[in-house]
């Protein structure tokens, strides 16, 4: 259950970057039903003459899957989290995350470059 809970948490941060990018940027997400899709899949899409992508298709896979996850685990009140499942997402999730890093550090320099314009 703990480490279910920091994957849990590690999305949420991961997420509140991306709806700050969003709010920046006015890229706005209409449909409120699939909110969190959603913003996961603009952050893989460039906004011509506003922002580059932040994200590649393979992070945002591997995102997609932690959010998804996300999901079951806080609405899952009744749901016995299976422990290999938890623990195969943790190994993809470590195995993926410096990539991760490296698309929001080029976004980082994206924004450096902006301020120094």
């Amino acid at each position: 259950m703990t480490l279910a809970y920091y994957m849990h948490n590690l999305y949420s941060v991961v997420e509140d970057l991306f709806e700050e990018i969003a709010r920046t940027f006015e890229n706005r997400i209409e449909d409120s039903s699939g909110y969190h899709r959603g913003l996961l899949q603009r952050m893989g899409i460039e906004v011509p003459t506003i922002r580059p992508r932040v994200l590649s298709l393979q992070n945002m896979a591997l995102l997609n899957e932690l959010r998804a996850f996300r999901h079951v685990f806080r609405h899952s009140y009744s749901y016995s989290l299976d422990p290999q499942r938890v623990a195969m997402l943790r190994e993809k999730v470590l195995a993926g995350w410096q990539q991760v890093e490296e698309d929001i550090a080029r976004f980082e320099e994206f924004l450096k470059a902006q301020l120094q314009a």
